[in-house]
């Protein structure tokens, strides 16, 4: 909006002319959506504690500590998605279709945690939506945005996936880059759902990803830069660098509230929502295998989730004590902020190790 209204006027006011520079209105989307986060933080908590009553249902078998937490308020994602999405439509370019695309994943995704998330309350268990039918509202919203980035993609890479490591070398998939597209962004999707189990565990692993996919679209979107790295050039796609900004400060005021002990859970409604915009991203900026590495946390707390599965069906037998893995780890003694920061800090070296791709070709 306001690059839309205040760069028409840099002819006349020379300091209109910042709104030109994506890094300047990645900076105002960041700190908008910190403080709408903040802003809105307490209003919000009071709301939803008044509206749903004894909070989150917590799990039977889960571990002892996480009864002390009956009571706390969930869907704590829709301060997110509010912050996210006001300071996007403040600060990005509203005639880019990237932004339009990263919006609604979010934003339907964001939806589908939300009727999840009312789901559990009403019901008091902690099954909400049947995993069949959260799939398939996933799929249909992920086919719709999938069909509106190969429009927005060059014709030349839109069905190519671009492999880290080696410069200019693509796998086209045709047709199947739909069915590889929608895996990414559920995947991501229930992946991020899955990794949050403890306070404050999910949303900084998500604004460190955020981040580095802020810097990697900027990158991509400036044909110096990616030709220099010898990365793909996609036009367009440095615009995206604001909503990854404001979802970095949306995060941010989210972790003021939900810091241990926590005052709000994000629940479905913001877990999803933030793992699917993330895979949206990076499918836009060609860097799918990337978002793997940068996203690590959440593939090995996926994968954790998996064996466990497979193992008991298989042998009867469990490998871990409890399945997401950070449970495991509370039930083997680690403290709950022990395993939090312990978790944050393998994120921060699964990022650097995913921005590195930038530069080994």
């Amino acid at each position: 909006m306001l690059y839309h209204l205040l760069t028409p006027l840099a002819d006349e006011y020379i300091v209109f002319n910042l709104f030109n520079y994506i890094t300047f209105r990645t900076g105002g989307a960041i700190l908008t959506a910190l403080f709408i986060g903040l802003a809105i933080g307490p209003m919000v908590i009071r709301t939803l504690k008044s509206l749903q009553g004894a909070g989150q249902p917590i799990r039977d078998d889960g571990p002892e500590t996480h009864f002390k937490k009956a009571g706390t308020p969930t869907m704590g994602g829709v301060m997110i998605l509010i912050s996210v999405t006001f300071a996007t439509f403040l600060w990005a370019d509203l005639n880019n279709l990237f932004i339009w695309i990263a919006l609604l994943v979010m934003v339907g995704f964001g939806l589908i945690g939300f009727g999840d998330d009312f789901l559990k309350l009403t019901k008091r268990n902690t099954k909400g939506l049947s995993g069949k039918l959260k799939l398939v509202c996933q799929f249909f919203i992920a086919v719709v945005a999938t069909w509106g980035i190969t429009l927005a993609l060059p014709e030349k890479i839109a069905t190519s996936v671009a492999v880290p490591f080696f410069k200019d070398f693509f796998i086209p998939l045709g047709i199947f880059f739909f069915l590889w597209a929608v895996l990414v962004m559920i995947g991501a999707s229930n992946a991020v759902n899955l990794t949050d189990g403890l306070d404050g565990l999910a949303i900084v692993p998500v604004a460190i990803a955020a981040a580095c996919f802020g810097l990697i679209a900027y990158l991509v979107g400036r044909v110096d830069f990616s030709t220099y790295l010898q990365i793909p050039y996609v036009p367009g796609t440095a615009e995206l660098a604001i909503i990854c900004g404001a979802l970095v400060g949306g995060a941010m005021g989210f972790l003021w509230y939900n810091t241990p002990p926590a005052m709000i859970f994000m629940g479905d409604t913001g877990s999803l929502a933030m793992g699917g915009v993330l895979g949206a991203i990076a499918i836009m900026v060609k860097h799918e295998l990337v978002l793997a590495i940068i996203g690590g946390l959440f593939v090995i707390e996926t994968l954790s989730v998996i064996i466990q599965v497979a193992s008991f069906k298989l042998t009867g037998k469990r490998v871990f004590k409890m399945a997401p893995l950070h449970h495991h780890f509370e039930k083997s003694g680690w403290s709950e902020p022990t395993v939090v920061i312990r978790f944050w800090i393998i994120a921060v070296v699964l990022a650097l190790i995913g921005l590195s791709t930038l530069k080994l070709r």
